[in-house]
């Protein structure tokens, strides 16, 4: 197999019917291409089919044209079919406030090479972070954002999102609900972490809320934002274990360490085209 072969990632999603995985791969082979990794999934409850399959383009075509291929073979059989080509880095947009813990963990993970993205704007209703992000060669804009002034300053985070071709928004700690209108306008992902294990402990002070109640875990939901808030698509929750002895404060402490990492590893998985949605849940593939 040619080395500099592209590689492509298909997910595929809809009702199980017999010989769904056979006739993905006779399609891949009559194309000429090498099937690197498959996996599947089968809900017994809902009778739904998931399957992420990557292969090599070893064809005459080129990798863009085999996407298009692949995506009407797909509809064909009746799934709902998203087809990426292994490699590419969208362009990617942080919204932050004040915390930093999630933000210096995004960035530096992209800075290491671990996120396959591009890192294009950090957009903020505070001044905290500038010079962190120009630090980080990132540009930044400051958007204030108030109760009178939201919907003007959803226009203008908008605005910015479509100039700088942002494919994904990564709520990294962002202090601000983001309306509905503003999520159907942009219509693209927008992954959010919660600091508490959802849907327990929603809304403000979640870490207070925990420590009244006594609870003996704590967590973070990393999920898709969508207009019912904190009601989107879970993708990955973490939790530590605590006990009496832990103050609010301890609880925070912890709370971050798990916010920065579980939102991590969603954003990962994300650009690793590792995720399918259905009803509102996710399945996410190894």
């Amino acid at each position: 197999m040619p080395t500099d072969s592209p590689h492509i990632i298909a997910l595929l999603s809809g009702p199980d019917q017999k010989g769904i995985v056979s006739k993905v791969a006779s399609w891949i082979l009559e194309h000429e291409g090498n099937i690197i990794h498959a996996d599947q999934h089968r809900d017994p409850e809902e009778v739904v089919f998931f399957q992420r399959v990557e292969w090599a383009v070893e064809g005459p075509r080129s990798a863009e044209e085999e996407t298009d291929a692949f995506r009407a073979f797909g509809d064909s059989i009746g799934m709902k079919t998203q087809v990426a080509i292994a490699g590419q880095k969208p362009k990617v947009a942080l919204m932050v406030s004040k915390g930093d813990h999630c933000f210096h963990e995004l960035i530096l993970r992209w800075k290491a090479g671990d996120l396959p993205c591009e890192i294009a704007l950090i957009i903020s209703n505070h001044e905290t972070l500038r010079s962190a992000a120009e630090g980080y060669g990132v540009p930044f804009e400051y958007i204030s954002v108030t109760k009178e002034t939201k919907s003007e300053a959803e226009a203008q985070q908008l605005s910015l999102l479509n100039q700088h071709g942002i494919e994904l928004v990564i709520m990294a700690r962002y202090m601000q609900v983001l309306s509905p209108i503003f999520l159907n306008t942009f219509g693209k992902p927008v992954i959010n972490i919660h600091h508490s294990f959802l849907p327990a402990f929603a809304g403000a002070k979640p870490y207070h809320q925990a420590h009244k109640k006594g609870v003996k875990l704590i967590g973070a939901t990393a999920h898709y934002a969508t207009a019912d808030l904190d009601q989107g698509p879970i993708i990955h929750q973490g939790v530590a274990q605590i006990s009496h002895r832990h103050s609010v404060q301890d609880l925070i402490r912890k709370g971050r360490d798990l916010e920065k990492i579980t939102l991590a590893h969603a954003v990962s998985w994300h650009l690793e085209n590792r995720i399918l949605v259905y009803e509102n849940k996710t399945v996410v593939f190894d």
